[in-house]
């Protein structure tokens, strides 16, 4: 910590963090300045000023160069975040010069994300061509913190999650089932507990995603933890990994069925959380953009259509 004290009229600016991820980046001061095109001395000086910003010093200097501080690894972090989020703005705002009007933020779970949301938005984007959507996949409780944080327009989690404060409206019913290759000895029954699966070896989608932090949660419910063999990025992987008898897995049942062939067994679960509803939501607080809108009304007027039992 810097033996001075902090000065309350300076501010950090966006050109303060691009020169300390620089030098962060390059481990020196003089090639991190040199990067940003600016001189040693301008650079030192800046630096000096940004520590009396904050109170503390974020590197250690040597001959060797520098090294971060923790103060200065917190400033990290904090720092190639707000980089990003400036980079996304600057993007944003030249799709609006390029005559895109709107972008709308939608997060959701991976069944979602999978296998309900890609036509519907390709239908949506087609008949809408002044409006770009930013997708992404989170846990259905990252979606709904970052739906009260007004960090998306639109959000669509399972219903385990409490959507107090927020607008929903039933997007599907979505049921996880079991797979396992044929001949497996659970297959033998007609339906499976979870918590008998985590005897078993598990092939799963990587740890971050939506459905596998949902899983790893039901597991600790029961004080047990699931043994991976393997994780891979799509289902069809999960689904490809089983039929060769890697493991087994727990999937949404429509991806089960468009993916498994007849090497596969698919299983209900009898567990009551195994069967949920996936909610829209937005904020019904705030009045929602145009483009949003649009998308909330194209999103809750498509038919819910049946799935074929397996």
């Amino acid at each position: 910590m810097m033996n001075t004290r902090t000065n309350p009229n300076y501010r950090i600016s966006p050109s303060d963090l691009r020169l300390f991820l620089a030098v962060a980046d390059a481990g020196s001061i003089t090639a991190g300045a040199h990067q940003i095109h600016l001189s040693l001395a301008a650079a030192s000086t800046r630096l000096q000023k940004l520590e009396h910003a904050i109170g503390a010093t974020v590197f250690v200097r040597s001959k060797k160069g520098v090294s971060m501080t923790d103060a200065g690894r917190t400033l990290f972090r904090h720092a190639g975040r707000l980089q990003r989020d400036m980079e996304a703005l600057h993007a944003e705002m030249a799709a609006h010069t390029q005559g895109v009007r709107s972008t709308v933020r939608v997060l959701c779970n991976t069944a979602a994300m999978t296998e309900y949301l890609p036509r519907l938005i390709g239908q949506f984007l087609v008949r809408h061509r002044d409006i770009d959507i930013d997708l992404r996949e989170l846990d259905s409780h990252d979606v709904l913190s970052a739906m009260h944080q007004e960090q998306a327009d639109i959000g669509i989690v399972a219903d385990y999650v409490g959507t107090e404060g927020l607008k929903t409206q039933l997007f599907r019913t979505d049921r996880l089932v079991a797979i396992m290759p044929i001949g497996h000895e659970s297959g033998e029954q007609s339906a499976v507990s979870f918590v008998d699966l985590l005897e078993l070896p598990f092939v799963g989608l990587p740890g971050e995603s939506g459905l596998s932090r949902f899983l790893q949660s039901q597991a600790l419910h029961h004080g047990r933890g699931m043994h991976h063999r393997i994780r891979v990025r799509s289902l069809e992987d999960v689904v490809n990994l089983v039929n060769e008898g890697v493991g087994v897995a727990v999937i949404p049942e429509v991806a089960a069925i468009r993916l498994a062939n007849q090497c596969v067994l698919i299983r209900p679960l009898v567990d009551a959380w195994s069967t949920r509803k996936l909610l829209l939501c937005t904020a019904s607080n705030a009045c929602m953009g145009l483009a949003a809108a649009r998308l909330f009304d194209f999103l809750s007027d498509v038919p819910i259509l049946g799935c074929k039992s397996f």
